[in-house]
């Protein structure tokens, strides 16, 4: 566990605010989009705090990375750690389960699972499904975002290009301040970039030198189902990732 961006002040405060929500099937924008659980902001864009992305697994060896944490994800995270919490549990065990409940939700992860078991990833970590990844026994995976926590745009969720997150200033600050601390926790994983935002942050870090080239396996399509060319891509660049983890795995 490891609170990169959070003091142990404000991290109490935040436990405070979850307590004082009800447990409830579904929470609104309007009972989570709050000052209290607002973390930064510049102009239209506004950072959130989620429970899930403070969960760290250190012993992954394949690290999935998106932009940013989606509301639905938000959301699912605070029903799942706002339970946890309420059942006397610590802040580290609610941050998990919320990892756990939230990473990848929705059709994204059924998207993300057909889309790696087709690529052989199984066969990588040697696991006989990749779905094993997401059990929440297993210590393969660990899911994150380049920027740790839910970052919206007049509210919306934050698509990755307005702003870019390489021409404001607000944006990549977060992902020096996030990613790169918690990318050096892990012992060199496969990491996984998913869709084009994301590896156009990978490769301004590269240039910069503030990571190294390792393991990173290029060219796998963010797995939204509002990603209109998510198909086209795969299908595109597929033999090219199966050729990858092919030769990484001998």
């Amino acid at each position: 566990m490891s609170n990169l961006l959070i003091s142990s002040t404000h991290q109490q405060r935040l436990i405070d605010v979850m307590n004082s929500l009800p447990i409830q099937p579904k929470y609104s924008k309007a009972q989570l989009l709050i000052k209290d659980l607002k973390l930064s902001s510049a102009g239209e864009v506004e950072m959130f705090y989620s429970p899930h992305n403070e969960y760290i697994n250190p012993s992954a060896k394949v690290m999935l990375v998106g932009i940013t944490p989606g509301w639905q994800q938000m959301e699912i995270a605070y029903r799942t750690a706002i339970q946890v919490l309420k059942a006397h549990k610590s802040y580290e065990q609610a941050c998990k389960e919320a990892k756990i409940s939230a990473r990848m939700a929705g059709s994204m992860r059924s998207n993300l699972i057909q889309m790696l078991q087709e690529i052989g990833l199984h066969e990588y970590v040697k696991v006989p499904h990749v779905q094993r990844l997401f059990e929440a026994d297993c210590t393969l995976l660990h899911t994150t975002s380049l920027i740790r926590y839910p970052v919206l745009v007049n509210k919306q969720n934050y698509n990755g290009h307005q702003p870019s997150i390489l021409k404001n200033t607000f944006l990549y600050q977060a992902v020096l301040e996030s990613f790169l601390p918690e990318l050096e926790q892990l012992k060199y994983p496969l990491i996984i970039p998913l869709g084009k935002s994301v590896e156009a942050v990978l490769h301004q870090l590269l240039d910069e030198h503030r990571i190294k080239e390792g393991k990173i396996l290029w060219g796998f399509p963010h797995p939204s189902g509002a990603n209109g060319s998510r198909v086209k891509q795969f299908l595109h660049t597929k033999t090219g990732m199966q050729n990858i983890l092919r030769e990484w795995r001998h």
